[in-house]
């Protein structure tokens, strides 16, 4: 029998780590992941040196909700390998990307495989910490991208990284001291006042305030000034809308609380954001060298919109209409040129997320800006063709700026020409 106990040999194995982008595709796709855990589980039983099949155990179990226990055979695998090589599928590979990765679920870190997927870019994992924020022997690699997610966890390895990293020979994307301006708190003081930009400060408040708010003690525009109901609610560290509730007045917030335990909460104005038909409309867009691409839009009648729950996969109409914005994009990037532009100059980041609406006055609507969102081209080609292209131009933007910066890099060490 497997338990977190298992030990792990530390020799090297002929399994291939697969990361993220397949099982996500088969999740995507409906399929229901539990026999492949199972049969995974059973052939890390009878290798329990294949660090890689145990890394790739640990994403199939997380895929499916069982993240704790996914955590722990990770951390097993990382006891004894810290990196992992996922070559291209388009062989002999163009470039080598070393990624930079923490221990962590699913979210913590940069998915790019699920972007370049088949693609002739090798990736290489490398998980650090802050007490070894790079190994002893780096692999042999052409550029450095920092996946690490903004949090309070990380805050201490971004900063070992930021030294580490500091006169590095190889460009480095995302650089550490740039990647804490993503948090919720961060990214509200950055944004303000950009012009064509929206995005309400986001406000740290303990449980025991939002208590006395609710219990009629304190109002709330007496406590955080220029902020009063409705407002927008979650846990200090949730994401994906997990706890993520609107407020409406005092006595729904006690009802809130009553369901939720923990101790720090972020809260917001709430934004309407409905279209003129009464619908929301969320986009994700992303800038890759400051340039911005069309990942994808959800709609629905909810104001909380997550994609895979907008109705998308259901309603030929919701598709053409994200159809119709995304192949118009341009329209959209060029009316919010300006707000794109100061999410570029002010975070400095050369990969970033961003999800956010347009609201009826016209202005840019910010929710979040990440670098670890998931970009992707696995929705059903049948349902989406629409995406493929838009997709792939994310893909190749992303390629050609790698090959721009590793070019770059190479005629800079090259020695000067003698007259």
């Amino acid at each position: 029998m497997i338990t977190a106990d298992t030990a792990i040999d530390p020799a090297q194995t002929e399994t291939q780590f697969l990361g993220l982008a397949p099982y996500l595709r088969m999740s995507i796709a409906g399929v229901d992941m539990r026999p492949l855990g199972q049969e995974t589980l059973e052939q890390a039983g009878r290798n329990p040196a294949d660090a890689e099949l145990w890394m790739n155990l640990s994403i199939i179990l997380q895929c499916f909700g069982q993240r704790d226990i996914g955590l722990s055979i990770q951390s097993l695998a990382l006891e004894h390998k810290r990196i992992f090589r996922l070559a291209a599928s388009q062989q002999p590979a163009k470039l080598r990307l070393l990624m930079l990765c923490v221990a962590g679920d699913i979210a913590a870190n940069t998915p790019l495989d699920c972007l370049l997927e088949n693609s002739d870019i090798d990736l290489i994992f490398c998980y650090v910490s802050s007490d070894a924020p790079l190994p002893g022997a780096i692999p042999e690699h052409d550029a450095v991208f920092v996946a690490i997610s903004e949090s309070d966890e990380n805050r201490s390895v971004l900063t070992a990284l930021e030294h580490a990293l500091m006169h590095w020979s190889k460009p480095v994307i995302n650089s550490p001291q740039y990647i804490p301006s993503t948090g919720r708190e961060a990214a509200s003081r950055l944004l303000q006042g950009a012009t064509g930009l929206l995005i309400p400060p986001t406000l740290h408040a303990s449980r025991s305030v939002l208590q006395s708010i609710a219990a009629g003690d304190t109002r709330l525009s007496a406590q955080f000034a220029d902020c009063d109901f409705p407002i927008i609610v979650r846990p200090v560290g949730s994401h994906a809308g997990k706890n993520l509730d609107r407020i409406e007045r005092p006595e729904e917030l006690a009802d809130y609380l009553s369901k939720v335990a923990d101790a720090e909460f972020f809260l917001s104005r709430f934004i309407d954001y409905s279209g003129k038909d009464g619908l929301f409309r969320k986009f994700r867009v992303v800038l890759i060298d400051g340039k911005a691409y069309a990942c994808h839009m959800g709609v629905s009648s909810n104001w909380m919109i997550h994609y895979v729950n907008a109705g998308m996969y259901d309603d030929a109409q919701k598709r053409a209409e994200e159809a119709a914005f995304m192949e118009h994009f341009g329209d959209f990037a060029e009316r919010h040129r300006a707000a794109l532009d100061a999410i570029y100059r002010r975070t400095r980041l050369d990969y970033l997320c961003i999800d956010c609406a347009e609201t009826q006055d016209g202005r840019f609507f910010v929710f979040e800006i990440d670098h670890t969102m998931v970009v992707h081209a696995m929705d059903p080609v049948h349902l989406f063709p629409y995406k493929q292209p838009h997709m792939q131009k994310i893909k190749d933007a992303f390629r050609d700026f790698l090959l721009r910066l590793t070019t770059e890099q190479t005629h800079a060490n090259e020695p000067a020409q003698q007259p």
